[in-house]
């Protein structure tokens, strides 16, 4: 009688990722190494499980090679425009000859500089920033910057936050040259420390591409009793006018939705008029979400001009 046909176990050294080469050396046949219960990511590489791209490659890294670009960004947290997490990037110090192959792009650089995250060689968040100047969009590349500058209101000791100094960003832009270089340091000016998101990021763009005044980002709001309201996107303190991007919390979590809610209307009560900008004004109607905060700036003692246009195409799409 018939049934599903079982694997042989394979030696647990080897972990959920591994070379042909190196499950040959502990006394795997090249039989076991073909059966349907594994995949092959790479040429010469087995995986027991789906894994990350990246962790896939990892076992070929060469000494001195690094993931770089948009698989480094990855590994950094940092948000990517859809369409830009496909083949693996590495890269390597000059004269090193780049990688090649399926799945794997290669990149040859002036840095050898390395940082250990995730337990693989990455580049550091400065070279990681300037590699994805020569790749991304102005926006996008604003919203990994913002992402990499960001101090964390939760510490963590394991991944302390920030990655990089807004000042360190802007010394390694100055200096670097070649693609994307006076895309980087057009960014590094845009970035803003207290950004938790990229629709913040965008937010953010849109509304100062017109006359409206810079804001605060990541603005801690207090009652006047001087108990912590909490923390809010976009905030012009002498106005008391806030910014919020409103996301899909009320989705994906009540507590969340509720606990906003809650915020919203204690800052309401504290004298603050709050903007709450949802998908439909960031993305499709953007003048008119300009307008809205604009007008409540307007409203609250701001000597601005209701007739100004934004330039979005200046700095939200900014995309040259």
């Amino acid at each position: 009688m018939g049934g599903m046909r079982t694997h042989r176990q394979l030696d647990p050294a080897l972990g959920p990722v591994f070379t042909v080469a190196d499950a040959r050396a502990v006394g795997e046949t090249p039989g076991r190494l073909r059966g349907t219960d594994l995949a092959a990511p790479f040429r010469g590489v087995r995986a027991t499980s789906d894994v990350p791209a990246w962790l896939a490659y990892a076992p070929l890294l060469r000494t001195d090679e690094r993931f770089s670009h948009t698989t480094a960004a990855l590994l950094w947290g940092a948000p990517l425009p859809s369409g830009f997490d496909g083949d693996v990037h590495t890269s390597v110090p000059l004269p090193t000859a780049r990688a090649k192959g399926a799945g794997v792009l290669g990149h040859q650089s002036a840095s050898s500089a390395v940082v250990i995250r995730h337990g693989v060689p990455v580049s550091t968040a400065a070279d990681t920033f300037l590699e994805l100047a020569a790749m991304l969009p102005l926006s996008a590349l604003v919203a990994v910057g913002d992402h990499l500058v960001l101090a964390a209101r939760r510490f963590e000791p394991s991944d302390p936050r920030p990655y990089v100094s807004i000042d360190d960003l802007g010394r390694a832009a100055d200096q670097c040259s070649g693609r994307g270089a006076r895309r980087a340091r057009a960014a590094v000016r845009l970035l803003r420390p207290g950004v938790e998101s990229p629709m913040e990021t965008r937010l953010r763009l849109q509304l100062t591409g017109g006359v409206i005044p810079e804001p605060v980002c990541g603005y801690e709001l207090h009652a006047r009793s001087g108990q912590r309201v909490g923390w809010f996107d976009l905030a012009w303190p002498e106005y008391q006018v806030i910014a919020e991007y409103d996301g899909d919390q009320h989705r994906t979590s009540t507590t969340q939705y509720e606990r906003d809610i809650r915020r919203f209307d204690e800052a309401d009560a504290a004298g603050w008029k709050v903007i709450r900008v949802r998908m439909q004004g960031l993305l499709r109607e953007p003048v008119a979400t300009y307008f809205r905060v604009h007008d409540a700036l307007v409203s609250r003692g701001w000597s601005g001009t209701s007739s100004s246009r934004p330039e979005m195409s200046a700095s939200a799409a900014g995309d040259r």
